[in-house]
């Protein structure tokens, strides 16, 4: 099974600056103010009429007046809050920061909202909701199955809603937007009018929040399997047991991009649903789809079928395959690699880069002089630099000369906030064999 490519960054889970980080580190809170923790009664705790608040260290205040959204929990002082809470956060002297909503057990405590003073109440939700759907009609997508909401990028932490057709699949990835839920459900209904929305709670990173994994439909009705539009060619999707939320969106416009290159014998490695397999097959000669699962193997050549694409699907670990087809003197002209996150968390950077490197080593082997590698990660925790480090290195290794013809990253609907870097987690990069 393939991970979640963004829910850990969405919940934050393994991910960012703060990740792994405990109470104590950096500068300690106040005496009688242990981060994460509330004061007893009489111990200057507000009344029960009081907004809930959150206290900054120094290094706290340092973080919020950043651009980085996120407040780990060694830097917060006094707690008065209950985790899910939308509260108002304030610095040394008294300075206020506007809001943020409160985990009480992650290590991102705070998730920042606004520098305001209001209140967020449910027009300002209302807002926020129709600025992400508003700006995804600027984007000129093709297909009715993309990304509406993309939590932090979209200025709604925890937050991810992707539309299918005439269905809506969210998924709550903090306390708070957990809680938030049956608004954000009831103002979609409001402004998208979808037949069914589907709650897909049972990504891993809900545990770290002290959240139920869960699959529930919360509006409406939504069939088992739904067919859509995604890019140029149509997929059957189950919004229940695929991954992610059915359908890996994120690549859509590289799979546009790739087709400009592709040609002659085409080799798609950790194929899924066929998405690359799909779109490259029109300039190809050849298509062969290689995937381990035999679920998304079936599925591959349903939508072969839907598509009317003649290609060749194998059932087979990617790296045995890559190894027997190196072995064998294969040749494919086209070879794209769009594997699982190989690196979850930074103790998994060192045994990924050999990952990394062994598929691009053995991939480039594949490929005569002229020929074209498409090749991704999905890994935040492997940098876009370390990337292109691991594929010099197999290069160099295989005795290949690449030039680069393009560095990608996750489709527009999937936008990259500055100041965000856990935001900005794919990269894909399209290469060229010369020498």
């Amino acid at each position: 099974a393939r991970p979640d490519r963004t829910a850990a960054a969405a919940a934050g889970a393994g991910e960012g600056p703060g990740a792994g980080k405990v109470g104590g580190a950096g500068e300690p809170a106040a005496e009688g103010d242990s981060a994460g923790q509330r004061p007893a009664a009489g111990e200057g705790s507000p009344g029960a009429d009081a907004a809930p608040r959150v206290a900054l260290t120094r290094r706290g205040a340092q973080r919020a007046r950043g651009p980085h959204p996120w407040i780990y929990r060694s830097d917060i002082g006094a707690v008065h809050a209950r985790g899910g809470d939308v509260v108002r956060v304030i610095g040394p002297g008294g300075r206020e920061f506007g809001f943020a909503l409160y985990s009480d057990r992650s290590q991102i405590a705070l998730r920042l909202l606004d520098h305001r003073a209001a209140i967020p109440d449910e027009e300002f939700w209302r807002r926020r909701l129709q600025q992400a759907i508003a700006a995804r009609t600027l984007f000129g997508i093709e297909g009715d199955a993309y990304r509406l909401v993309h939590a932090e990028a979209d200025l709604l932490p925890g937050l991810i809603v992707d539309r299918y057709g005439d269905y809506l699949v969210v998924q709550a990835l903090t306390q708070a937007a957990d809680r938030l839920s049956p608004l954000f459900t009831r103002l979609l209904v409001r402004q998208l009018a979808p037949r069914g929305v589907l709650a897909r709670n049972d990504p891993r990173v809900r545990e770290l929040e002290g959240l139920e994994r869960r699959v529930e439909v919360l509006e409406g009705t939504v069939p088992e399997r739904v067919s859509v539009r995604a890019g140029r060619a149509t997929f059957e999707v189950d919004l229940r047991h695929d991954q992610k939320t059915g359908l890996f969106l994120d690549q859509r416009e590289n799979w546009y991009a790739a087709g400009r290159y592709a040609h002659g014998r085409l080799l798609d490695a950790f194929s899924y649903h066929g998405g690359f397999a799909l779109h490259l097959a029109p300039a190809c000669d050849s298509v062969v789809a290689v995937e381990v699962s035999a679920d998304a193997a079936a599925r591959i050549r349903r939508n072969a079928d839907l598509n009317g694409c003649a290609l060749q699907v194998r059932e087979a670990n990617v790296f045995d395959e890559l190894r027997r087809a190196a072995d064998a003197g294969e040749r494919y002209d086209t070879v794209v690699l769009d594997p699982p996150a190989f690196a979850k968390n930074k103790a998994a950077v060192e045994r990924a880069v050999g990952g990394y490197k062994e598929i691009n080593l053995r991939a480039m082997k594949l490929l005569p002089v002229g020929g074209v590698l498409v090749t991704c990660s999905c890994s935040y925790h492997v940098s876009e630099q370390q990337f292109l480090a691991i594929v010099q290195a197999a290069a160099a290794d295989v005795g290949a000369v690449m030039t680069v013809l393009e560095r990608r990253g996750q489709a527009r609907d999937h936008p990259v906030r500055l100041g965000h870097p856990e935001s900005a987690y794919l990269k894909c990069l399209m290469l060229r064999r010369i020498g």
